[in-house]
């Protein structure tokens, strides 16, 4: 070899190379017959194999039988990582700047105008031929944007609400029979009342009448709906009269819709209502549902008839699906749809796809179930006794055991022996399979599952224990600390979203989670079962065949039935989780938009003047953008602004006085009624103070310039959140182009201030940017299409209730925002009555809505009572008249009622002997307006009596209220922010994070002998004293001597003054490390922490000692591959994983190191230590973070995704080829040994070797061959690069293994 090097001239690997390119020279002929690759293949044969595995792989049918249940997997490469798509080029408009975006609008004009106007004109110039529409000449991002789409035309056009039609496109139209409404009626009563819902519950004080009432209501709710076409906030506010027990508030049994018939309405949210229409669309997709799948399977019983010829199984199988039919018809609910569904898949699952010719086919899963039933075994689960469906009504109690279950006079044995085939040789295995058959039929038996069901929601009980990671992770003020050792909680008592706490600890590994039946309910349901399973004989026979049944009922049970209810359980649980958080995300939202606008003065409410406030906005900035205040006028439009950005400077005196000056002129010059001042942060403190001096000292300078109202102007915080959220948002961009973010902010700030609706509905577009409106901090459990039904419900309520003023918005467009929230439209009938207002201009009567702007005639119905028609800016100069009830929220049905109440009492005020004309009733609508205590003194009560309508007792209700005020506010009177509402806001922390006795960390600002002043986390100042820095602090003269400014301290919360913003903190041990506050989360009676034991005792001891040898810190560290765990714990999470998956923690060796630790095969392990460098390890924070740059044998890398795509993934890549060559052997070093003495003892001319884990070294290889007779060994270690032998780094497996041929 020697001299073949010599004559070569060439390294190894060149010659290896260039070798591998030539043909079989005498060299090569010699190494294929002294080492042993005939049983496997040329080297340049492996890509060939390769490219037909890759083919036979993608090239697989879709007959599997769970195929339309899968999701489209992610695609992985070789290394089981997933594959990066190629971007496509997207569709959709990124993001343009608003420079931009105005630039373009001067050029082209408003896209609207411009897509209808194209439209008219695609449709103009294709009429006829039809060749090319709108579709062909817009991005279908732009047309659906803008609901310009054929889809959008058709919802505008059909006269139908159009969240009735967007609900009937997933529900189908509903049926509108007597029958169908009766039985719908039924059904939702049995929700309602069986507690599915927390609006009812079934007393028991409630009589058969009051049921049949409300039934009788939410029948004629249902045929309001889908007859007359009728949207829920026109029954609530028109037919109420009609459902009259759905408007009782479900918690006060004894409040009444008319105690007091004077009081000021309140708005109100009509939960039940809603809750009906919500359990409607159920019912209508749950038959749906039921239909589609009778369909279904008299089609497939057609087909699986047609294919059988044994008429024993043809009479079974039309026994079977007359039952199924049965059971699908009585089903009432998903579940139980999904028993049928069960069962009927499970005796006729679907059929073989036919495939093309040259297509491959996907091997068919065969379930064990399938595999007996294929080889005759059906017969024997048969002869076990009753029939399932039998037994499923006996234990249900839905029918009595009437005959006597006899047994065969052969044993079970004797009876199995003559099934016996290939598949099953013994009849224990025949036993075992019929057994395996019947457990499953009873586990699919819809009678069964609803009998077991019923008990495990029942009886069911949660209970939690804390991992041995989480038993330290979480603390007394972790999130999870009130569900860290519940004890048998029962499932009907989990009613807030508790469950989902508890599901994300466990998936997080935090929490052990068993949902289980009592024992003794457990035992009593499988006492039972065997009691109506097993017969009564006392013969040897009849005790082997029921020693049989009970094996049948326990794997029934045990392996089927419970851990289906289980995970049922955590479903019901995750969704009565969900609603009730979903309640909550609307409560919060209904606290925002229910809220009056800032009244600032008294009797701005009944005056006819403007009545939104005048508002000064200001939001803090740093500098960059500057402190930004901003005027806009009683309609929301700005006016004016100004930039301050040295008024809150300390330093610059003279900037300052400068700037103090131009505020004070700018208020001078607007007079507005109030100042809005985002409450960002600390700083806003010291602004407001310092605008109140501006203020204070205009006044004292400038008496006689300044109006009455400068006197008392008042200056209010203002949340910054959603006005953060319209800044950010495109429509407040399209509202406001080419001005910077902070004056849209402040835009926000002062509009949620004049018209709170208006401005939330701004952001419930289509672009839905309200979602990011943090309302509730567990709102992350929801979906977004979850709460933007929530967000829309709130909003359609309290729109309607407040009504909406056509005039005053076609004035301002932001006004127009809440359109789609009015009864009977929504964003695409909005958006076109909008378009059609506009062109017009004003309008005079509601009338022109249904005769000049294309509403029909039952969206008008259901509109037109919330829209306001009243005289406005546009409407002055005109000498049109004016119907007073149009300003008014009666409804034009009713105006004759109106009219006749108004001329009575006209005439009763001495005005007996007026005629019924025109004149007349103009005249006595404007005098009882005109004195609104004539309408105050009817009784109304007595008025419907005497006129026979007490059938519309309600409704002269209201019109006497609305004739006294039109649309008079409904809503919350607006108050100021509190003391704890301004704390939370300037600091950004909520109750939850920031209470006393919750852990802190605060850095050192100043040091004063007695005192340290620091500052948190939040910004807040926090004290703390000599008294409380440490358990010996009388052995401390100063606290100069032991804290330096900068340093980070973990603290303890002492007490909290909001009102001077101050934390009191503590460092004293004793008291940092006290539970005296574990009362905070122990609030569950289910709560109880156990005990630990001797035993637990000696394990938590031992795994201190463990954990004393592998310590660390947790780390800061936020990466997918990343946890904070030892490692043990990283060894036990990946032992049930592939070789080659990894992950990363913290090391033993201190903050400045990593541990990579990688599985290379089943109990081997390899830990890789990652140098961290350019960290600041003087700030504590700092040290926990990870490094500026990273280290692993001498390679630097950036970051963790740099390792991961560096050097794990390489790594990765060559271990699985690895264990993927033909030449790889499992075992230890001396199983490999003897494998290869086999081998050689069977080719004794051959030089025998072959690949093996290295044990001793996780991570590398041991190459091992046998020339004689005795193995020998070299070592083989595992590089990003490659694999290095005997000092020499080969790029794959093929080029070492060619080198080692060679030498």
């Amino acid at each position: 070899m020697d001299t073949e090097e010599e004559t070569s001239g060439l390294p190894d690997e060149e010659e290896f190379d260039e070798s591998g390119k030539s043909g079989h020279t005498a060299e090569e002929k010699l190494k294929r017959s002294l080492f042993s690759d005939d049983d496997g293949q040329p080297l340049e044969d492996i890509a060939e194999e390769d490219e037909q595995l890759v083919e036979e792989d993608v090239d697989v049918g879709d007959e599997h039988e769970m195929a339309d249940f899968i999701v489209d997997e992610e695609k992985v490469d070789e290394h089981e990582a997933p594959v990066r798509k190629k971007p496509k080029k997207s569709r959709q408009r990124t993001g343009i700047s608003s420079s931009a975006l105005q630039e373009a609008r001067e050029i082209v004009g408003d896209i609207e105008d411009l897509l209808r106007i194209r439209k008219l004109e695609v449709r103009d110039r294709f009429s006829e031929t039809g060749e090319r529409g709108l579709e062909d000449q817009f991005d279908p991002s732009i047309l659906s944007e803008k609901y310009m789409t054929a889809k959008d035309d058709q919802i505008r056009e059909i006269d139908v609400p159009e969240r009735m039609q967007i609900s009937e496109e997933s529900t189908g139209p509903p049926l509108t029979d007597e029958f169908s409404i009766k039985m719908e009626t039924e059904w939702i009563y049995n929700q309602l009342a069986s507690g599915m819902t927390p609006l009812f519950t079934k007393s028991g004080a409630t009589t058969e009448e009051v049921d049949d009432e409300l039934k009788c209501h939410i029948a004629r709710f249902l045929e309001l709906m889908h007859v007359q076409k009728l949207d829920v906030p026109f029954i609530a506010m028109y037919r109420k009269e009609e459902i009259l027990s759905l408007f009782k508030d479900p918690n006060d049994a004894e409040a009444d819709m008319e105690n007091d018939s004077h009081q000021k309405p309140a708005l109100k949210w009509h939960k039940v209502l809603w809750t009906i229409q919500d359990l409607d669309q159920k019912w209508l997709l749950l038959q749906k549902r039921k239909s589609a799948l009778q369909s279904y399977y008299a089609k497939r019983f057609e087909e699986e008839t047609r294919s059988m010829y044994y008429e024993t199984h043809l009479n079974l199988n039309q026994q079977l699906f007359e039952s199924i039919t049965k059971s699908l018809k009585a089903a009432d609910s998903e579940r139980e749809v999904d028993d049928v569904d069960m069962k009927f898949n499970l005796h006729f699952p679907p059929g073989e796809v036919v495939i093309d010719e040259g297509q491959y086919k996907r091997p068919k899963r065969k379930s064990c179930y399938s595999i007996c039933s294929k080889a005759g075994l059906w017969e024997v689960a048969n002869k076990f006794g009753y029939s399932f469906e039998q037994f499923g009504l006996q234990i249900s109690l839905e029918k009595m055991r009437m005959d006597e279950l006899k047994d065969a006079k052969e044993t079970p044995e004797e009876m199995a022996s003559a099934f016996t085939c290939a598949m099953f040789e013994t009849p224990e295995a025949v036993l075992k399979g019929a057994r395996h058959m019947a457990a499953v039929e009873i586990s699919c038996e819809p009678c069964v599952r609803k009998h077991v069901r019923s008990i495990f929601m029942d009886n069911a009980v949660v209970s939690t224990t804390p991992t041995a990671y989480g038993h330290t992770a979480v603390d007394s003020f972790h999130q999870f600390a009130g569900v860290k050792w519940l004890r048998d909680k029962p499932l009907t008592r989990f009613g807030d979203a508790q469950w989902l706490l508890i599901q994300k600890a466990e998936e997080e590994k935090l929490l052990h989670v068993t949902i289980k039946l009592p024992g003794v309910v457990l035992d009593k349901l499988i006492s039972d079962s065997i009691d109506y399973y097993l017969s009564d004989g006392v013969s040897k026979s009849a005790q082997l065949w029921n020693e049989q049944r009970k094996l049948i009922l326990h794997e029934a049970f045990y392996s089927f039935l419970l851990p289906s209810m289980e995970k049922e359980a955590r479903s019901l649980l995750t969704g009565r989780a969900k609603s009730w958080l979903l309640s909550e995300y609307g409560k919060l939202l209904w606290d925002k938009v229910s809220v009056s606008p800032y009244q600032w003065k008294e009797n701005d409410v009944s005056s006819d003047e403007e009545t939104a406030p005048r508002v000064m906005a200001c939001c803090w900035g740093p500098g960059k953008p500057a402190t930004t205040f901003v005027m806009l006028d009683s309609s929301g439009e700005v006016l004016d602004l100004l930039h301050a950005g040295s008024l809150n400077l300390r330093i610059d005196q003279q900037c300052k006085k400068t700037d103090q000056q131009r505020v004070q002129k700018f208020i001078m010059d607007h007079q507005p009624h109030v100042v809005v001042l985002g409450a960002a942060n600390l700083s806003c403190v010291q602004l407001k103070e310092d605008i109140y001096e501006i203020i204070f000292k205009m006044v004292e300078d400038n008496p006689r310039d300044v109006g009455h109202a400068m006197d008392n102007l008042n200056i209010v915080y203002g949340d910054e959140s959603l006005p953060r959220v319209y800044e950010n948002s495109r429509i407040s961009v399209d509202q406001l182009p080419s001005q910077e973010g902070i004056i849209r902010c402040a835009v926000g700030l002062g509009r949620y201030l004049q018209n709170p609706l208006a401005m939330v509905a701004t952001l419930c577009g289509q672009g839905r940017e309200i979602l990011s409106w943090k309302l509730n901090p567990l709102e992350n459990f929801l979906t977004p299409d979850e709460k933007y039904g929530m967000v829309e419900q709130v909003m359609v309520d309290v729109t309607n209730q407040v009504g909406l003023d056509i005039n005053l918005a076609l004035s301002h467009e932001w006004l127009f925002a809440p359109l789609q929230f009015i009864s009977g439209l929504g964003p695409r009938k909005a958006a076109s009555l909008q378009r059609s207002l506009v062109k017009v201009g004003t309008i005079f009567t509601r009338k022109d809505l249904l005769t000049s702007h294309g509403l029909g005639k039952k969206v008008f119905t259901n509109a037109v009572g919330f829209l306001r028609v009243r005289c406005s800016e546009l409407t002055s100069s005109s000498s049109q008249f004016i119907d007073l009830l149009d300003d008014t929220r009666i409804h034009p049905e009713s105006y004759s009622l109106a009219q006749d109440l108004a001329k009575d009492i006209y005439r009763e005020d001495g005005n007996g002997d007026a005629k019924d004309d025109d004149d007349v009733l103009k005249m006595a609508i404007e005098h009882v307006r005109e004195k609104p205590h004539l309408l105050r003194a009817v009784d109304v009560h007595e008025y419907a009596e005497q006129k026979n309508r007490l059938n519309k007792k309600e409704t002269l209700n209201d019109i006497r209220l609305e004739l006294i005020e039109g649309f008079r506010d409904r809503c919350r009177p607006y108050v100021e922010p509190s003391q704890d509402d301004e704390f939370y806001m300037f600091s950004g922390e909520t109750k939850e994070t920031l209470t006393e006795g919750r852990i802190v960390q605060a850095i050192v600002r100043r040091v004063q002998p007695q005192t340290a002043i620091c500052e948190l986390e939040s910004g807040l100042t926090g004290m703390l004293s000599k008294e409380d820095y440490s358990d010996d602090w009388r052995d401390l003269s100063e606290l100069t001597d032991k804290l330096h400014e900068g340093d980070i301290l973990t603290c303890r919360v002492k007490s909290i003054q909001k009102n001077r913003y101050l934390v009191f903190l503590t460092n004293r041990k004793c008291e940092v490390r006290s539970n005296l506050f574990r009362n905070l989360w122990t609030m569950d009676p289910y709560y109880h922490e156990e005990r630990i034991t001797l035993h637990m005792e000696k394990e938590k001891t031992h795994r201190q000692e463990e954990l004393s040898k592998k310590l660390f810190k947790p780390r800061l560290i936020v990466h997918p591959r990343f946890q904070n765990i030892t490692a043990d714990e990283a060894i036990e999470l990946l032992s049930d994983k592939d070789p080659g998956e990894s992950v990363i923690r913290p090391s033993s060796r201190g903050s400045n190191y990593l541990t990579l630790t990688l599985k290379v095969y089943d109990g081997v392990y390899n830990h890789q230590d990652i140098e961290e460098v350019g960290k600041d390890d003087k700030d504590i924070t700092a040290s926990l973070q990870i490094g500026k740059l990273l280290r692993i044998r001498g390679d630097t890398f950036e970051d963790l995704d740099e390792v991961m795509n560096r050097y794990v993934n390489p790594l990765v890549t060559h271990l699985k080829a690895m264990l993927n060559y033909h030449k790889f052997r499992r075992g230890n070093k001396t199983a490999v040994d003897e494998l290869l003495r086999i081998e050689k003892a069977e080719n004794p001319n051959r030089i025998v070797y072959g690949f093996g884990i290295s044990h001793e070294s996780p991570g590398g290889f041991i190459l091992t061959y046998i020339r004689i007779s005795d193995p020998h060994h070299d070592c083989v270690s595992l590089d990003p690069k490659g694999f290095k032998f005997r000092e020499q780094m080969f790029k794959d497996i093929d080029h070492l293994v060619a080198y080692f041929q060679r030498h």
